[in-house]
Parts: structure tokens; C-alpha cells; sequence
């Protein structure tokens, strides 16, 4: 099969800019599902690796391509995990429509108030999964994690989502102040998708 294009199951900004910097190094084009007006998949999973691959079915389905989905979020230890697998729709509307990453720190810092430092531990956390076509019975999958804290206010220009609230103690700044290809290098998302590129070598799904 080739692999000269992969579908990416986001219309998200953020990840498809991080998406192609992550890719950069490969001779494979990625092209956002929006881009071919592929309807958003219905995200009714109950866990990060669950939705990644509804996620990447439907592309397939919908191109007849091989496609990739991450399903990511922030998990709160103070909220017994939450937002979750709802960290993107963590605010919505009273039509259900996502007020967008502006509303989703404000409802989060809301929700940790008074929560001393000590006691505000986090993790991002990428699934990430790659399948041939709709129905494969194999589809590449992996997990990854990046521990952090969360800041009372947030800080920091780059980045997105909760980024800006996201400190990390070893570096002494917010993910969102972390220089782009360091940040590739130690985020849930670049340890996701390492994880995956090795396993689609082994495979024989792409050259080293």
C-alpha cells in the first residue's frame, strides 16, 4: 500500500500544525480530513484510545486512505481525571456548541480554586491511531504520557488548548513557553506519535 498521503482525522489547528512539524522528516503528505470535507466522527468512546479509532475509521471511510487520529487530553488529579476525553467540549453552549479554549481555562481554573499547588498534579494524554483502511482489523495504536502541574494563571503565547496553564516543574515554564521543537520533543503528542512510527518500521508500513 502507499503511504505518500495520510488522512489526518482533525480539523484542530493546533494539531495539524503540530502534526506536520512531527512529520516534517518523512516523504509522506499530510492532509487534514478537512481539507476533503470529511464530517467530524462521532466521538461516543469511553476512553482516549476508543475515539482515536472512530476517529481515524471515519476518515478512511469517508477517503478510501490511510488515516491517522490522535484522541488527546488533560487529566486532572485533583478531578479525579477530569476533563478527560471531554477536555476539547470541556465548555459548551446551552446548544451544545464548544465555547473554545479561552472558556475551557476559565472553567478549569473555576474548578481548582483554593486546590493548593501541591496538589494540582496533571497529565496530557495523546492516543494515537493509524489504520490501512475502514475496516481494518489491525489498527496500529499507542498511548502516551507528559506529567505537569497546573498554574493558577495562565502563561505563555504559544501553544494551544490548556497549554498555557500547564507547567512544567523541570523547565520552569508553561508548555505554552516551551520553544516549538522542544516542545515536539517532550509532549504526549511527539512521544505518541514516536511510539507509532516505530511500530508502523516494524511493520513494514514505512522506511527508517
Amino acid at each position: 500500500m502507499s503511504l505518500e498521503k495520510i488522512i489526518l482525522a482533525s480539523s484542530n489547528k493546533g494539531k495539524i500544525r503540530e502534526f506536520n512539524e512531527l512529520f516534517q522528516n518523512f516523504e509522506i503528505e499530510i492532509i487534514p480530513q478537512n481539507n476533503l470535507s470529511v464530517p467530524d466522527a462521532v466521538e461516543d468512546g469511553l476512553s482516549f484510545i476508543e475515539n482515536a479509532i472512530l476517529k481515524a475509521r471515519n476518515a478512511c471511510a469517508y477517503t478510501s486512505r490511510p488515516s491517522i487520529a490522535d484522541d488527546s487530553g488533560l487529566e486532572v488529579d485533583a478531578l479525579n481525571g477530569a476533563p478527560g476525553i471531554y477536555s476539547a467540549r470541556f465548555s459548551e453552549n446551552e446548544d451544545g456548541q464548544r465555547m473554545g479554549d479561552e472558556a475551557n481555562n476559565l472553567k478549569l481554573l473555576s474548578m481548582l480554586d483554593g486546590v493548593d499547588f501541591s496538589l494540582r498534579g496533571a497529565q496530557f494524554v495523546c492516543a494515537l491511531a493509524f489504520m490501512r483502511f475502514a475496516k481494518d482489523p489491525s489498527p496500529v495504536v499507542c498511548i502516551a504520557r507528559w506529567r505537569g502541574v497546573i498554574l493558577k494563571e495562565p502563561r505563555g503565547d504559544g501553544g494551544f488548548g490548556y497549554d498555557p496553564l500547564f507547567y512544567l516543574p523541570d523547565h520552569n515554564c508553561t508548555s505554552a513557553e516551551l520553544p516549538k521543537e522542544l516542545k515536539n520533543q517532550l509532549s504526549h503528542r511527539g512521544q505518541a506519535l514516536n511510539l507509532l512510527l516505530s511500530q508502523m518500521k516494524d511493520l513494514g508500513l514505512i522506511g527508517d
